[in-house]
């Protein structure tokens, strides 16, 4: 009866490995062949459809309550206006809330708290970029006297570097087939591809402070200017040729 048994245990352990899928192994190089890398950089440009800004308020007053009292009561106006402007609520997130004593300090003397600043701060996210400026003096209409931004982005920033990866395979190929010629040799096929990462706008300028930035502007509505960015992708590009 022992016998039917190990028979069994050996068929059960063989199963699994039969089961595997065999993995080929990579095609070798030919001993006449040359190895080329190029690195290339594709490009994509889009005109940016989201424009996001840090809009809040700073309140300052002798006690604590006071002050956090009217911070709540003007955040809470620059809220309203920006969801009767049409900003949904996915697109509207609290920042940061702060409470700070202010502090007087003198010469010797220990410092003497002077009273308190509140500071309720949200971010904003306007998916029409062309009304983000009127809504900008909308909130300051409101109480906010602390904006920063706009930072202006690309909803599908996925589609424009897929559209980068292809424009960089592009030049890297362009460019082996170069060297390729000058070297009196043909590009035979890709070996490696290897992506160093997608290249995202750099980040916009420090914004003014909201007292400089309305010392400066007109009248009329505040000028909110799309312009294009460039989105790239870098890729590391392994030929073989002949």
């Amino acid at each position: 009866m022992l016998r039917p048994a190990l028979f069994l245990c050996a068929a059960m352990v063989a199963l699994p490995a039969a089961a595997q899928t065999p993995v080929s192994a990579p095609a070798p190089i030919p001993s006449d062949a040359t190895l080329l890398d190029v690195t290339a950089e594709g490009k994509a440009t889009r005109v940016p459809d989201i424009a996001t800004i840090r809009a809040g308020v700073v309140s300052q007053s002798p006690t604590a309550a006071a002050a956090l009292t009217d911070n709540a009561a003007r955040m809470t106006r620059v809220v309203a206006a920006l969801r009767r402007a049409g900003v949904a609520d996915r697109d509207l997130q609290t920042a940061q809330i702060q409470l700070q004593p202010q502090y007087r300090y003198a010469e010797n003397q220990p410092p003497v708290i002077t009273g308190y600043q509140a500071s309720n701060s949200v971010s904003v996210r306007f998916r029409d970029v062309a009304k983000s400026g009127a809504i900008l003096d909308a909130l300051v209409a409101q109480g906010a006297n602390q904006i920063d931004g706009p930072n202006l982005s690309v909803d599908a920033a996925d589609a424009a570097l897929d559209e980068a990866r292809t424009d960089a395979i592009r030049r890297a190929r362009a460019r082996a087939e170069l060297y390729a010629r000058a070297a009196g040799m043909r590009v035979d096929r890709i070996l490696t591809i290897v992506e160093g990462g997608g290249q995202m706008p750099p980040p916009p300028p420090m914004p003014m402070p909201m007292a400089a930035r309305m010392s400066v502007q007109s009248a009329d509505s505040t000028p909110v200017a799309s312009g294009e960015q460039e989105l790239g992708v870098t890729v590391s590009v392994r030929f073989l040729l002949r």
